[in-house]
C-alpha cells in the first residue's frame, strides 16, 4: 500500500462499513492528533496493526461489528486516553489481552454479542475509572475473573443472555458504586452469591 501523507492535524477518521477492508497500514499510528476512530462494520478487518497503540490522544474507537477480528494487538494497552472501546459484535473476538488493564481512564466497554469470548483476563480489575460494561450476549462467556470486584467506579453491569455463566464470584459484592445489574436469560446461572446483599 502506497504510504499517503500523513495529515498531522486529523482528529477523526471514519471507515466505518468499509466491508471490504481487510487490513490498515502500519502508518495509522502517526495520526497524533486523532482522538476518535471509527471502523464499525468492517467485516473483513481480521487484524489491527501494532501501531494502533501509537494513538495517544485516542479518546474513541468502535470495532462494532468486525466480525473477523479475533484478538486484538498487545500495544491497545497503550491508549493511555482511551475513554470509549466498542467491540460490540465481534463475533470471531476469542479473548482481550491482558494488556488491557493498562486504559486506566476507560470509561465504557461494549463487548456485547462477542459470542466467542470465553474469559476476560484478570487485568480487567484495574480498570478503576470504568462505569459500564455490556457483556450482553457473551453466549461463551463462563465466568467473571475474581477481580471483577475491583471496579469501583462500575455504575453499569449487563450480562443479559450469557447462557454458559453458572455463578457470580463473592467479589461482586464489592462494587459500590453498581446502580444496574442484568442478569435476563443467564440459564444456566444457578444462584446469587450473598455478597449481593
Amino acid at each position: 500500500m502506497k504510504k499517503l501523507p500523513i495529515f498531522i492535524n486529523l482528529q477523526e477518521l471514519s471507515l466505518s462499513e468499509c466491508s471490504s477492508l481487510q487490513e490498515l497500514p502500519t502508518f495509522i499510528g502517526q495520526l497524533n492528533a486523532l482522538q476518535e476512530f471509527n471502523l464499525f462494520g468492517c467485516s473483513s478487518l481480521k487484524e489491527l496493526p501494532t501501531s494502533i497503540g501509537q494513538l495517544h490522544a485516542l479518546q474513541n474507537l468502535h470495532l462494532g461489528w468486525c466480525e473477523r477480528l479475533q484478538e486484538l494487538p498487545t500495544s491497545i494497552g497503550q491508549l493511555y486516553a482511551l475513554q470509549n472501546l466498542d467491540l460490540n459484535g465481534c463475533l470471531s473476538l476469542q479473548e482481550l489481552p491482558t494488556s488491557i488493564g493498562q486504559l486506566y481512564v476507560l470509561q465504557n466497554l461494549d463487548l456485547n454479542g462477542c459470542l466467542s469470548l470465553q474469559e476476560l483476563p484478570t487485568s480487567i480489575g484495574q480498570l478503576h475509572a470504568l462505569q459500564n460494561l455490556d457483556l450482553y450476549d457473551c453466549s461463551s462467556l463462563q465466568e467473571l475473573p475474581t477481580s471483577i470486584g475491583q471496579l469501583h467506579a462500575l455504575q453499569n453491569l449487563h450480562l443479559n443472555d450469557c447462557s454458559s455463566l453458572q455463578e457470580l464470584l463473592t467479589s461482586i459484592g464489592q462494587l459500590h458504586a453498581l446502580q444496574n445489574l442484568h442478569l435476563v436469560r443467564c440459564l444456566n446461572l444457578q444462584e446469587l452469591p450473598t455478597s449481593v446483599g
